[in-house]
């Protein structure tokens, strides 16, 4: 993503602002503490004064000791309940912006998250989050609480002496101007660092959601030096934010202990001209120790502005990212409502081409009637896949129309076109969890008579009975504890839970083995009577008595019918068929044509 909020701060400065917004009353409170608690401490340097005027005269000092006495305690006190007022304020704040941006990643279009490493984008959620929640609360308590005490300050300490006054602002004043040039710094180091921060989070989820990949392969050091180059990045962009920071510091701490070196000195003139009373000079002195403490909340809350106007921006990239805003449904409308006769699947002339790349499909029309089987079959890349996607909005078609039951998907809203959808994924992904809750992750208002029916028809019924905690066995990260069969299986009896209008399968017996591989297609029979099915096939044995094959080669429809019809009209399919040694292979000798398998070069399974 590119940095495109970073070159002005007027941008980041309102999406921060906007942050806060919501929570500006508990911020005003956080504020109106501050601001007392500073109070008590800038009248201590007046009843300081009285003291040392009442020493000197020999009055009574009992009256201003006890007043110091109940200033520094209330001062103790308010701070005491700002820092926690402030504390949950802020969790309030970083709660909220989580909730948004997990809200916005859930729901992210498809094309975006093929985009995006998953990493980067949690990173948003967690560290970037962090930094805008201190920049949107403790730092602009900071920056306020600091800049009135300090105005606060000045002009007490201007009715003490202008003269030493004048002093005082001529110093910070020239150290303000240096400081200018440096906080900015702080908020590039920040989004340097957090862009690399991203970088580890990526690189870490593709290692980890591919560890055997890695172990099989050898590939631990390989993967380790990418990751390891994004933590030298982030470290190193760290040490500059540190550095400037660090700076920061020394400047504030040198600005207190010039002003103090020239009070004093002009102040300690004064005295010995009689032009100032000692009392007067050790009170000024007290307010240019005073101003330490609020010109540090004052840097301190610029410099969280500065971090937080750094990762604001990488939050507001994910805001501005497009999102699926008709996904949502009540709980319960994930199953099938319906209750009518399976419907049809028909594709009108669809082209589409993917971001930069040529075409996927072209004019692709054809229909699957409903309660029927149509098997999907060809070569890689001839579009199988993408009608799938498409079927189910997470891509929009270039040109054409898809309808369900007659009615075009594109004036139906996802939530609707998914809801009357189940989906087997080719590689079967199983959420972390319990078999029951994998089960009825799509279908939450499941009966237990539904579920035990789905695992007698997809054989999952004898694992679960040697399980020792049944449906409610842990299946582990990506559902680890299972065998491929047994995550497919498991992703096939989910579909059939949510009793689909339409059920899509893609390549789903891949790893079954001969036995359970018959056991689901009388499951997909069974299905097939009551919802209409689309498959995707690489093995020809499975789909041999679907109603209709549709042959695709390069994003069209070569041919379409029966197998023993395709096998006596299209050579393309009789040679898949023959590689898989369902028909007889003929005309052996003879060089492979444009359409072929062999000619293609890539094996009948892409």
């Amino acid at each position: 993503m590119s940095d495109d909020g970073g070159a002005s701060g007027v941008r980041p400065l309102r999406a921060l602002l906007r942050q806060a917004r919501p929570h500006r009353l508990a911020l005003a409170g956080s504020l109106l503490l501050a601001l007392a608690a500073s109070g008590s401490g800038l009248v201590q340097p007046l009843v300081a004064r009285n003291v040392l005027d009442a020493l000197a005269d020999g009055t009574a000092v009992a009256g201003p000791l006890v007043l110091l006495g109940v200033l520094v305690v209330a001062g103790a006190v308010l701070t005491g309940l700002q820092s926690w007022w402030q504390q949950r304020t802020s969790e309030q704040v970083v709660r909220s912006i989580r909730r948004d941006l997990v809200f916005r990643l859930v729901r992210l279009k498809i094309p975006e998250l093929d985009r995006r490493p998953p990493g980067d984008l949690v990173a948003r959620v967690t560290s970037d989050s962090a930094l805008v929640q201190n920049a949107a609360t403790q730092g602009l308590v900071m920056i306020s609480n600091g800049l009135l005490t300090v105005l606060g300050a000045v002009v007490l300490m201007g009715t003490v002496h202008l003269g030493l006054l004048g002093v005082t602002l001529g110093v910070l004043c020239g150290t303000g101007a240096v400081l200018g040039l440096v906080l900015p710094r702080i908020r590039e180091a920040v989004a340097r660092a957090q862009r690399s921060v991203g970088a580890v989070g990526a690189a870490l989820d593709r290692s980890l959601g591919a560890a055997r990949t890695v172990k099989a392969n050898g590939a631990e050091a390989r993967e380790t030096a990418r990751a390891e180059a994004a933590v030298q990045e982030a470290y190193e962009a760290g040490l500059t934010g540190a550095k400037y920071v660090a700076l920061v510091q020394v400047l504030s701490g040198v600005a207190i202990q010039a002003a103090f070196l020239a009070v004093l000195g002009v102040g300690g003139a004064l005295v010995a001209a009689g032009d100032l009373d000692a009392s007067q000079l050790i009170a000024f002195l007290l307010y240019v120790f005073y101003l330490a403490s609020p010109i540090a909340s004052l840097l301190g809350g610029l410099g969280m502005l500065q971090q937080g106007l750094g990762a604001v921006v990488r939050i507001e990239q994910v805001r501005n990212l497009p999102a699926e805003d008709d996904v949502d449904l009540p709980e319960d409308a994930a199953a099938h409502t319906t209750g009518s006769a399976a419907p049809p699947v028909e594709f009108d002339a669809v082209h589409f081409a993917y971001p930069g790349r040529g075409p996927a499909l072209r004019g692709v029309a054809f229909t699957v009637p409903g309660g029927t089987r149509t098997a999907l079959v060809g070569l890689s890349g001839a579009g199988k896949t993408t009608m799938f996607a498409l079927l189910q909005r997470f891509y929009e078609p270039d040109a054409g129309a898809i309808r369900i039951g007659g009615r075009d998907i594109a004036g139906m809203s996802r939530a609707e076109v998914r809801r009357r959808i189940a989906y087997v994924e080719q590689e079967s992904p199983v959420m972390a969890g319990t078999l029951r809750e994998n089960l009825r992750y799509a279908a939450t208002g499941a009966s237990d008579e539904a579920i035990a029916d789905v695992l007698r028809l997809t054989r999952l019924d004898a694992l679960v009975a040697r399980l020792p905690d049944g449906l409610d066995t842990e299946v582990g990260n990506r559902g680890v504890a299972l065998s491929g069969g047994e995550r497919q299986r498991l992703a096939i009896a989910r579909a059939l839970l949510r009793e689909p209008d339409v059920l899509l399968l893609d390549e789903a017996t891949a790893q079954l083995d001969a036995s359970n591989e018959q056991a689901l297609r009388e499951a997909v029979d069974q299905a097939a009577r009551r919802c209409t099915v689309v498959l995707i096939a690489h093995r020809l044995s499975t789909v041999t008595d679907a109603e209709q094959i549709i042959v695709l080669q390069d994003g069209g429809i070569r041919a379409a019918g029966s197998h023993e019809e395709l096998v006596g009209a299209d050579a393309l399919y009789r040679e898949l068929a023959a590689s898989q040694m369902l028909v007889p292979a003929t005309d052996e000798g003879a060089p492979p044509g444009p359409g072929s398998v062999a000619g293609a070069g890539l094996h009948p399974t892409g």
